[in-house]
């Protein structure tokens, strides 16, 4: 396991074995690393040399460090999707050769206070449809997901919901066509709300996606607040030189 003779920085030298080991499964996911001693005596460098390495994978999220415990080998994430395309959920989770499901919560169909009324621009008597939903792999929840849409956007009413997705119910009508959204993803440590609904520990952080989705006239139709296990799922997004 020693490291060889080569002209670049030790550090880097450790960082490629080490993503090594766990590409080939000598480390596994969330196992806990040897001690600092026994890593850098078996990859014979020094403490110094080893702990600049552990902080470099630290950042790249590959492993994670928990005080007074140990280091471990943060598991990758089951779901990964550029965020350029509209693709629901489910799709996700199918192309990742996994069953979707989805358990109900909650449907609330309320007046919009003032930041939802700016949101749709909308009036005070406007009903405001919230549908809380579970969206769960194989079983397992994995994302929490709070959705709300004008009621006058379901024409065939909110029992609907129970068999179609948001974007097919709103649709239905023939009248309205989502064509894209403006999202926002926001790191979030714990969520007393979520988190115990995914069954995430304070040491499972989520990742939030705010989207606005709009029709073709432009028209505010439903915003979304989906939290997603950070764990399981990762975005990323593609940037073109213009």
């Amino acid at each position: 396991m020693m490291i060889k003779a080569d002209p670049r920085h030790l550090y880097v030298q450790v960082i490629e074995r080490l993503k090594q080991d766990i590409e080939d499964g000598i480390f596994k996911e969330n196992e806990k690393f040897p001690s600092e001693f026994e890593l850098s005596r078996s990859l014979g460098v020094s403490r110094a040399t080893l702990r600049e390495a552990l902080r470099v994978l630290e950042e790249e999220k590959i492993i994670v460090r928990k005080h007074g415990v140990g280091t471990f080998v943060n598991s990758k994430p089951l779901f990964t999707s550029g965020i350029e395309q509209l693709s629901s959920v489910s799709s996700m989770i199918s192309d990742a050769g996994m069953e979707p499901g989805t358990i109900f919560k909650e449907v609330d169909n309320v007046l919009p206070n003032d930041e939802m009324m700016n949101k749709f621009d909308c009036g005070a008597g406007d009903n405001l449809v919230t549908i809380k939903r579970v969206r769960t792999a194989d079983g397992d929840p994995v994302v929490y997901c709070i959705d709300h849409v004008l009621a006058k956007h379901l024409p065939n009413g909110q029992d609907v919901l129970a068999n179609e997705s948001i974007f097919n119910a709103i649709e239905q009508s023939g009248d309205i066509r989502i064509v894209q959204a403006i999202a926002n993803i926001e790191p979030v440590g714990y969520d007393d709300e979520a988190s115990s609904i995914l069954r995430c520990g304070v040491d499972v952080p989520l990742l939030v996606l705010l989207q606005h989705h709009y029709s073709e006239e432009g028209e505010m139709v439903l915003f979304s607040k989906n939290y997603f296990r950070a764990d399981k799922f990762s975005f990323h997004v593609v940037r073109k030189r213009v």
